[in-house]
């Protein structure tokens, strides 16, 4: 809802749309008043809700999940009429098959090669959720996830100048997958050895894959239960150091005038991700290269005490922000790496012109392991929604969201999200 209003990429993604002639159909964008054709729904929904860097995570898999697979079911249980009961049995089957193809492929293999697994990976998730809310049975799902394959992509070369398509190739991985799910449930084929097949996504995406990985105990080990909400607007291997951070800060009532050097110790993907080449990372002009710069986010961290959505706006071009940015030196920390791939984890060294502290946070807050509670939940939920939808509709709108399985139409709760007058 906020990315549909504040996002600085939203304005040409729907102008692309309606170019298109993709708003006139039955479909429902959140934050949107307006209806869309199926497809043009999911790409939108899947674009909005990476736009911010805010969503859901899995440490091991390295990757999101919600963001291209809830688009997808969305759009398909407005085409079907599907329950809340049945939206939320179709995206855990998509949680579960994005989650595991990613493990299978190892992720920091799969990074390597410069694809990001959330859209490689999450084509496939948004095809068997559709495909389980169509009605699809097992045929038609083999033959969507054969046509899905044709569809794969989604390369991280954005982190090279701060680009948007690191949010619209997850849009595009939501409308892609509800394609090949409807082509499949009108008897299109596709090959049938879509991942273990000799030129299949194990074998072509990653030098080795482990498909064991992606079956092992599945119906029995829940990997949807793995998933970490985020706290922070920023890439998720920043999140443990901030954590670290604001609690030093808070611990010790640090002056910011008097700190002289910032050491962040993450894992080595990590590192890649957020911390590497160090010049780029430290003069961030984006809000895309502010969330995926460690110094930037450990900067606002230390003088908000926090971070939240509206801080790229005050902080992305704010001088003192930026002094202070080039003071965080980012590296590999061996204590860090041996935690991963299992705990985004991350050490951090505070040294001022008087003392010097310093701290590990092993989980960062959102993880299962450390997860938010309900309050905490609804303050994020409520200061993201409430300047465009208000907030009594968005109180409304989070009672319905966490009574979701009592829903028999999911298109009442969408009408929850449109703006107020």
């Amino acid at each position: 809802i906020r990315a549909r209003h504040d996002a600085e990429s939203t304005p040409s993604l729907i102008a692309s749309v309606e170019r298109l002639g993709l708003d006139n159909g039955k479909c429902s964008v959140l934050g949107d008043s307006v209806n869309y054709a199926p497809t043009a729904a999911a790409l939108v929904n899947g674009t909005l809700a990476h736009s911010l860097d805010y969503d859901d995570t899995h440490a091991s898999a390295s990757l999101h999940s919600s963001a291209p697979i809830v688009p997808a079911a969305l759009a398909a249980a407005e085409m079907s009429g599907a329950s809340g009961k049945d939206l939320i049995a179709a995206c855990i089957v998509g949680y579960e098959l994005q989650i595991r193809l990613s493990l299978a492929l190892r992720p920091s293999d799969h990074y390597d090669r410069g694809y990001h697994p959330t859209a490689t990976c999450g084509v496939f998730g948004a095809a068997a959720a559709a495909g389980k809310l169509l009605g699809m049975d097992a045929d038609g799902i083999q033959s969507a996830f054969g046509i899905a394959l044709s569809q794969s992509a989604g390369s991280m070369q954005f982190l090279a100048d701060g680009s948007w398509t690191k949010r619209s190739h997850v849009g595009q991985a939501a409308q892609n997958g509800l394609i090949c799910a409807v082509m499949a449930s009108e008897g299109f084929k596709g090959p049938k050895a879509a991942f273990e097949g000799k030129w299949g996504f194990l074998h072509a995406y990653a030098p080795d894959a482990n498909s064991d990985e992606a079956v092992a105990e599945l119906g029995k080990r829940w990997e949807t239960l793995r998933l970490a909400v985020k706290p922070y607007p920023s890439c998720r291997y920043s999140h443990a150091a901030m954590d670290a951070l604001i609690q030093l800060k808070k611990e010790h009532n640090i002056d910011l005038d008097e700190i002289e050097e910032v050491e962040v110790g993450l894992a080595e993907m990590g590192w890649k991700i957020i911390g590497n080449p160090e010049e780029d990372k430290h003069n961030p002009k984006s809000v895309v290269e502010g969330q995926f710069s460690m110094p930037f986010c450990a900067a606002v961290a230390l003088r908000e005490g926090d971070m939240v959505w509206d801080d790229y706006a005050k902080h992305i071009n704010d001088k003192n922000t930026l002094s202070l940015c080039k003071k965080v030196n980012v590296s590999i920390d061996p204590r860090v790496e041996d935690m991963a791939p299992d705990f985004m984890s991350g050490a951090v060294r505070v040294k001022t012109s008087t003392s010097e502290y310093q701290t590990m946070v092993k989980i960062a807050l959102g993880e299962p392991e450390n997860f938010m509670n309900e309050e905490q939940f609804r303050g994020k939920f409520g200061g993201l929604c409430s300047p465009y939808i208000g907030q009594d509709k968005s109180a409304k709108l989070a009672d319905a969201l966490m009574h979701l399985e009592e829903a028999n139409s999911i298109r009442k709760i969408m009408e929850l999200s449109q703006p107020s007058a």
